[in-house]
């Protein structure tokens, strides 16, 4: 028989931190209750944007002055020519960095110019900048860690080659913490779901794409305050590059199944050839939503939690969100993983949908 899993004790606590929370707002707020309130959800969305600069921590001293530690990144603009300079200058998007005669303010995690150092962001209307954006190519938080990963993939994956190398292909270090996974990603995911023939030309991207979503997704739940899948364009990236591997991989049956269905009356054939067209578009584009959503929605709740321990200011409050916080933070830790899982095996059913070799003795 199947084991049902209680909730009841989760939904116990999520009642009582919002029952402690309900006395709270009852006893009243004044003005630097809701300051405090604002600053935290302004750290939350400071925690999930990418910045210019790799900042480690931040504390205030007792003089009030709000310090920074962490290091700062190259700036890449293009602006009548290229323009490199330090992102130190911005000093964390509190004043304006001239370069080459050019001013330049960060406004909401993107560069603007502007017309002087005291110059201002001007906003429209719907409180959008009107400022010239310069094309930016900077290296940004979430660049550098996309490149830390990359060096540490590198790292593993060549220890476990020159392993497998010297121990006339038996695992030792390295290949022996890693070749379960890999033979897991072969055996369970691309073989059956690509087929026997084809499935070897497709594992070197299923491997980079499940390790490097796992990893970047485990630097997610560390204080460095790293959320790279958590910004649409990485998952945009990953997405487009599955859809491009589908579609040059599609096989002339797969394009067949698509435009002129075999045994459909001709005129359901006309009717669903623009269906399954926009079909191959919304699979990449589900699995693009998918990987964001879950990401961003897990860091806000973590966040949340965290930032409530802070807001009752006594101990049952703040030992219930600690207690939640805690929890959720382990089941992020298997959403790291499930995320990247899903990824991998939703390519690979599009690969071997590309691929697939249908029989031909059909009825039409």
């Amino acid at each position: 028989m199947r084991r049902k899993i209680s909730l009841k004790p989760i939904t116990l606590l999520l009642l009582l931190v919002t029952f402690v929370s309900f006395g709270k707002e009852q006893g009243g707020h004044d003005e630097s209750k809701t300051d405090k309130e604002a600053e935290r959800k302004a750290y939350i969305q400071h925690h999930l944007q990418d910045t210019y600069d790799f900042g480690l921590f931040s504390y205030t001293t007792d003089k009030g002055e709000h310090k920074h530690v962490g290091f700062p990144l190259p700036v890449i603009l293009w602006d009548n020519g290229l323009k490199v300079f330090s992102s130190s200058k911005f000093h964390h998007g509190e004043t304006v960095a001239e370069v080459g005669g050019s001013f330049y303010k960060q406004h909401h995690g993107k560069i603007y110019k502007v017309d002087g150092l005291n110059g201002e962001i001007v906003l429209d209307d719907h409180h959008h900048a009107t400022n010239e954006k310069p094309l930016d190519f900077s290296i940004t938080k979430n660049v550098t860690m996309i490149i830390v990963v990359f060096l540490i993939m590198f790292f593993m994956f060549s220890r476990m080659a020159k392993a497998y190398k010297k121990n006339n292909g038996m695992p030792k270090g390295m290949g022996r913490l890693l070749e379960p996974i890999v033979l897991y990603i072969r055996d369970d995911i691309a073989r059956p779901n690509i087929g026997e023939k084809h499935y070897k030309k497709y594992m070197s991207y299923l491997l980079t794409v499940f390790f490097f979503v796992w990893i970047i997704n485990l630097f997610g739940l560390t204080p460095l305050g790293v959320n790279v899948t958590n910004n649409i364009a990485v998952t945009f990236c990953l997405a487009i590059i599955t859809y491009l591997i589908t579609t040059f991989s599609g096989k002339k049956d797969y394009w067949k199944h698509i435009f002129w269905m075999p045994g459909v009356p001709v005129p359901m054939k006309i009717i669903l050839a623009p269906i399954e067209l926009l079909g191959t578009i919304i699979k990449p584009f589900s699995l693009m939503i998918r990987l964001y959503a879950n990401i961003t929605a897990g860091h806000i709740v973590l966040m949340s939690l965290i930032a409530m321990m802070f807001t009752f200011q006594n101990w049952l409050g703040s030992s219930l969100s600690f207690l939640l916080a805690f929890v959720l933070g382990i089941l992020e830790l298997l959403v790291a993983a499930l995320q990247a899982y899903i990824f991998t095996m939703l390519s690979a059913l599009y690969f071997g949908a590309a691929v697939e070799e249908h029989d031909h003795h059909e009825a039409h």
